[in-house]
């Protein structure tokens, strides 16, 4: 599976993109923390947390007791450029089907 596959499948879950929007909005937090402010269990964020890690969308760095977490922007800019490429190709087919239309 490559990064960008690993990144759209860990933000098809609503949980992990709340999830990660948190992060970025904390800078860092603990599990604890986030489950504090989510209707989940410290576990369930535990668990989207190793996803998204998996993903390379967070980094864990130990602190005490705790892992906390924050966002790692290479794997998401990866996913945002494969996208623009994407948008990039479909907006020239339809250039070119609208030229041919229109002749």
């Amino acid at each position: 599976m490559s990064q960008v596959d690993d990144v759209l499948a860990a933000l098809a879950d609503p949980m992990r993109r709340r999830i990660l929007d948190l992060v970025a909005a904390k800078g860092a937090a603990s599990a604890s923390a986030l489950a504090a402010e989510l209707p989940v269990s410290r576990q369930a964020i535990v668990k989207h947390l190793a996803v998204l890690e998996k993903a390379e969308l967070v980094a864990s760095e130990r602190a005490g007791r705790e892992n906390n977490f924050s966002v790692r922007s290479v794997a998401l800019d990866a996913t945002a450029s494969w996208m623009a490429s994407l948008a990039s190709q479909w907006d020239q087919r339809l250039a070119a089907i609208k030229k041919i239309a229109e002749s």
